[in-house]
């Protein structure tokens, strides 16, 4: 008897205790997310620079006086020499001069903001009283920002596309290690190269992640992530680490140049997957198994 009065007691119908018509699926909706983020000023902010940075670059090269010929050498030195070619390879030179550090930091601002944020506006426990489970509002927001991160990939090289070919015309990709490449097969490198620095980039997604999980301080996060990538750059430098530099996570940053060359070169752009796609693994589970055990006070 005392079974059935538990039975019919409101909101354990089903015996799980959550209240009728609860569906923890329709919590924190993603479109709700999406819309949240987007009137954020620093997601504002963040995509407007993407589509300035190449009107800069090209008013940067109308400027150019012609008297110094030195770049400083390597792939920068020739990639500068046919910035000016045409569209693709403005295209190209924006993505070499912004993959290094610029899109590092606003994957970081992304990812690393979007839960610190919320516990330092004292938001984040009102959300999980919804109550929205947690490892839903995780993945929600993870998805947001790295859906936001690749928007802010596409409208970088959108944007330079379109105003390098306006300025320069159009014609095939052109680089000192390869032949002229056609520009048909130059816009499937382009997008090759897009899609090997989104995986890259994953490992600063996972980093910021988890730095946003562990701190309540989204600065905290976002410059913690950018100052690790960093640190794994330069030491990737000291050759007197051996074989212990193929571990680091920006050992392989730079093989999409690879598919500049004739025949492309894809050994190193398959690694650079494995461990990109290994590191962000890693970071986002240690994200979920922390934020699924912490005491949410903020």
């Amino acid at each position: 008897m005392a079974g059935v009065e538990q039975a019919e007691r409101p909101g354990s119908a089903d015996g799980s205790g959550a209240a009728p018509g609860y569906r923890p699926r329709a919590t924190l909706p993603m479109a709700a997310e999406f819309r949240r983020q987007a009137s954020r000023r620093r997601t504002q902010l963040a995509l407007g620079f993407m589509v300035l940075l190449p009107l800069i670059i090209l008013i940067a090269f109308q400027f150019e006086s012609g008297g110094d010929d030195d770049n400083g050498g390597g792939e920068f030195a020739s990639l500068v020499e046919f910035a000016t070619a045409n569209g693709l390879n403005f295209t190209l030179f924006t993505l070499f001069v912004s993959a290094s550090f610029l899109l590092v930091v606003v994957v970081a601002l992304f990812c690393g903001d979007t839960v610190a944020s919320e516990a330092s506006w004292g938001s984040l426990r009102y959300l999980l009283a919804i109550p929205v489970p947690r490892s839903r509002l995780l993945a929600v927001k993870l998805v947001v920002a790295l859906a936001y991160s690749a928007l802010a990939l596409l409208l970088l090289a959108g944007t330079a596309l379109l105003i390098g070919t306006l300025r320069y015309g159009w014609g095939p990709l052109q680089s000192a290690v390869a032949a002229e490449i056609p520009a048909g097969e130059g816009v499937l490198r382009l997008l090759g190269i897009l899609g090997y620095l989104a995986v890259v980039l994953l490992v600063v997604a996972g980093l910021a992640f988890l730095l946003s999980v562990v701190t309540d301080a989204a600065l905290g996060a976002v410059g913690g992530a950018v100052l690790l990538w960093i640190l794994s750059s330069i030491l990737d430098q000291i050759t007197a680490l051996g074989v212990l530099r193929d571990f680091l996570p920006t050992h392989y940053s730079s093989a999409w140049l690879g598919l500049l060359s004739t025949p492309v070169q894809t050994d190193d752009i398959v690694r650079g997957c494995i461990s990109a796609i290994s590191y962000a693994t890693i970071f986002w589970g240690l994200a979920f198994w922390r934020f699924t055990r912490k005491d949410v006070v903020s």
